[in-house]
């Protein structure tokens, strides 16, 4: 019997993005890979799982390697429920998600399907992280993301993760000798700008792309969002609990 940890892969970009493929890579040196990833893209889709339609998952051969590799029709959220009830039948040691092509820092990590496919981990209790790259081209360089995916994953199968909380870690797009390190930060605050394209199709009807740019409206120094625009490898704490504690001895002076 393996006494290498059990590894769960996952992404949002699908199971052939050159991001999740370096991920295998890395976590082979590490221990034994089971990866359940989509089957197409599906960023954007946050926290979505498929209740109305079947869902498929078939055993995949993408490239060489010693890991087991399943293609699921459904989100990421989904592929994690299915290895775990499914596939594996049992926790995995340990979910690691992406590497996305993209940014999930700061509001990002609302939208991301890389991230719920951690935080989905994370509330079955499998310690989870998720690693993004700031570049969104599919050709992406994913050199410099080795070493610090390695140093971050044998971290947390040493040091574990408490109840409730995953990481979200973004990388940079540098080369591996200008990254001045990790820093362990808060989430930035944040909007997206949005526009929609509006178009019309060749039947007469309209149709919209959507579109915007991120607005970083916080100035700390202990943000994602600095450390990420300093050099920084940034690594950010999440917590799916949603209760805005602070606000409920507010809301008990309400005449209710």
């Amino acid at each position: 019997m393996s006494e290498r940890p059990l590894i769960l892969i996952c992404n949002d970009d699908g199971i052939t993005a050159p991001g999740i493929r370096t991920l295998i890579s890395v976590m082979n040196e590490i221990g034994d890979v089971v990866v359940v990833a989509p089957n197409n893209p599906q960023s954007g889709m946050g926290h979505a799982i498929t209740v109305n339609t079947t869902l498929r998952c078939n055993p995949i051969t993408i490239d060489d390697g010693p890991q087991l590799e399943y293609s699921c029709s459904g989100t990421p959220a989904d592929c994690v429920k299915m290895a775990v009830n499914e596939i594996l039948n049992k926790k995995p040691d340990i979910c690691v998600s992406g590497i996305n092509h993209g940014s999930n820092a700061s509001l990002n990590v609302i939208y991301s399907g890389t991230m719920s496919a951690a935080v989905e981990a994370g509330i079955e209790g499998i310690p989870a992280v998720g690693f993004s790259l700031m570049d969104y081209n599919w050709d992406a360089d994913f050199d410099a993301c080795r070493t610090y995916v390695k140093t971050i994953v044998k971290n947390i199968l040493k040091n574990g993760l408490p109840e409730g909380v995953v990481l979200n870690v973004n990388i940079p797009d540098l080369k591996k000798d200008e990254i001045k390190g990790i820093k362990v930060c808060r989430q930035a605050h944040g909007n997206w700008e949005e526009v929609f394209d509006k178009r019309v199709s060749p039947q007469g009807e309209d149709y919209y792309w959507l579109a915007g740019k991120f607005v970083n409206l916080d100035k700390g120094e202990d943000t994602d969002m600095w450390a990420l625009e300093n050099g920084y490898v940034s690594m950010v704490p999440v917590q799916f609990d949603m209760t805005a504690h602070h606000y409920i001895k507010n809301l008990n002076t309400w005449d209710l």
